[in-house]
């Protein structure tokens, strides 16, 4: 058998990987994608193993909810084929693999640094130099947004090459802020740390990594979490999703000058984040999920409050949209600017709203559900076009459905649940873990070492995907649609720049 079929958070015996030859490792994930759409790449990625890397390839089927496992070891002098020139959603992995520990590829097609990370295989390799893509021609010029942003965001660099005001191309290149957060998951060692370091990975979810890293976790320590538990991560998850999309829809609205929509939607986002700080004392939910227990209770007191709040925030979210969605202005913004097409989206991988509003059936809550997504039969959204509007309208859409999930849990409170401790991590295993968060499909891998401590922590926000996309996005656009286009999106520096 030259793959091991698992499911999501199930912690399996390193060993159990299967180890292939290069060319068989090559040929089989490559023949996987191919085989069916629903398959796609989740996770692929190095670490050092004596004198050599060992390479381990995660492939997600998302009509049969399983991911398939295999690995390869190779030398970092190896110059290799790449899976990226039989399918591009293997880009990025590749040139990370590369950064990493040096390995060559005698056919990738855009062979770059991803990160800069302080511990890169070439230091020789700097920011400074990056390798933008040109053109040399007197008709075209180049146009630099960033590092540094007027806006209060992260830094990252957008290099546009325009035939007047139309943009042919954008390259965008992160990495300035070399956080090292992998790094840091194998040198800490206290549990409240670790929880603590994985809400921090992108700090407009720190409910989705926080579940990952708690999910990852317990099927290391071989812990079933409890009805509480898997109920207050449901209702956490859905709260972050309807908090950013409306902060999303308000900040959409600005772009487009609209003021109205810009203020509405700014006032609504605010009791939802204000209700997390009544339940847990953090706005963004920061200290709510911890392995192996609630520590916040969702009692009936804070539910009938929550009830209330929701009662109060859906009839001027429904309004508020009517008004926006029937505005012609806004309309001719975001109707067929920055199409992404289900070619490009399904060529590059793309995951969670970028994917959905290509016509890409992907979602976690549906393909690889946990917690109590399997219970709430979630029904994907999708819309069909690419453009910034499917984008506003996928918003739009999911905080309805998100409303009639938190309804529907709240109905039914779980008992309270006395505290069972965790055991220590299993040695030697492996485990993954994909949660669906509010921007797409977050993956967590982690493989303990002979004492059970970590020796790898791999995460992958869905920005690392999603760039790309924005990137593809705005060919043929005007320059001065790039903000909506961007803000449609809405990707997270901090996220990819790990």
């Amino acid at each position: 058998m030259q793959t091991l079929s698992i499911r999501n958070n199930q912690a399996v015996p390193l060993s159990t990987i299967p180890e292939l030859s290069y060319s068989d490792f090559f040929a089989l994930n490559t023949r996987l994608v191919a085989e069916k759409p629903e398959r796609h790449c989740v996770s692929y990625f190095g670490y050092p193993l004596k004198d050599r890397v060992k390479l381990i390839c995660c492939i997600a089927d998302d009509q049969e909810g399983s991911i398939l496992l295999s690995s390869c070891l190779v030398l970092a002098t190896d110059i290799l084929p790449s899976f990226t020139a039989i399918h591009f959603c293997f880009e990025k992995f590749e040139r990370e693999i590369h950064e990493n520990f040096g390995l060559k590829y005698t056919d990738h097609p855009w062979l770059k640094p991803v990160r800069y990370a302080q511990n890169r295989a070439d230091k020789n390799q700097t920011i400074a130099n990056y390798p933008f893509y040109t053109i040399d021609s007197e008709e075209l010029h180049e146009v630099g947004v960033g590092p540094i942003h007027a806006g209060v965001i992260e830094p990252g660099h957008f290099r546009f090459i325009c035939n007047g005001e139309q943009i042919l191309h954008l390259e965008i290149q992160l990495g300035y802020q070399h956080r090292g957060v992998e790094q840091l998951f194998l040198n800490l060692k206290e549990l409240r740390q670790l929880a603590t370091l994985a809400e921090n990975i992108a700090g407009d979810t720190a409910v989705g990594h926080g579940v990952a890293f708690a999910q990852v976790w317990e099927s290391l320590c071989a812990f079933k979490t409890t009805r509480e538990i898997d109920f207050s991560r449901t209702v956490a998850l859905e709260l972050e999703r309807i908090a950013i999309h409306t902060g999303d829809l308000s900040a959409l609205c600005t772009d487009i000058a609209y003021q109205l929509g810009s203020s509405v939607f700014g006032r609504l986002r605010t009791p939802i984040v204000n209700f997390m700080q009544e339940w847990c004392g953090n706005r963004l939910s920061k200290g709510l999920i911890r392995p192996g227990l609630n520590r916040f209770p969702l009692t009936p007191e804070l539910a009938e409050r929550l009830l209330q709040i929701l009662d109060i925030f859906e009839p001027d979210f429904t309004e508020m949209n009517k008004q926006l969605f029937n505005l012609p202005s806004a309309l001719s913004r975001f109707e067929r600017t920055g199409v992404v097409s289900v070619e490009d989206a399904t060529s590059i991988g793309a995951v969670g709203m970028a994917a959905r509003t290509s016509g890409v059936f992907r979602d976690i809550r549906s393909s690889h559900p946990s917690g109590l997504y399997p219970e709430l039969q979630h029904e994907v959204k999708v819309k069909r076009h690419g453009d910034v509007y499917s984008r506003v309208q996928l918003r739009k859409n999911e905080v309805f459905q998100s409303l009639g999930y938190l309804r529907k849990l709240l109905a039914d409170l779980p008992a309270i649940c006395e505290k069972v401790a965790l055991s220590a991590p299993g040695k030697e295993l492996f485990s993954l873990s994909l949660v669906e968060g509010w921007r797409g499909e977050i993956c967590h891998c982690a493989i303990t070492g002979l004492s059970g401590e970590l020796i790898q922590y791999k995460i992958k926000d869905p920005s690392f995907h999603n760039w790309l996309a924005l990137a593809l996005s705005v060919r043929n656009n005007e320059i001065s649609d790039f903000p909506i286009c961007n803000k449609s999106f809405n990707l997270s520096y901090a996220g990819h720049d790990l």
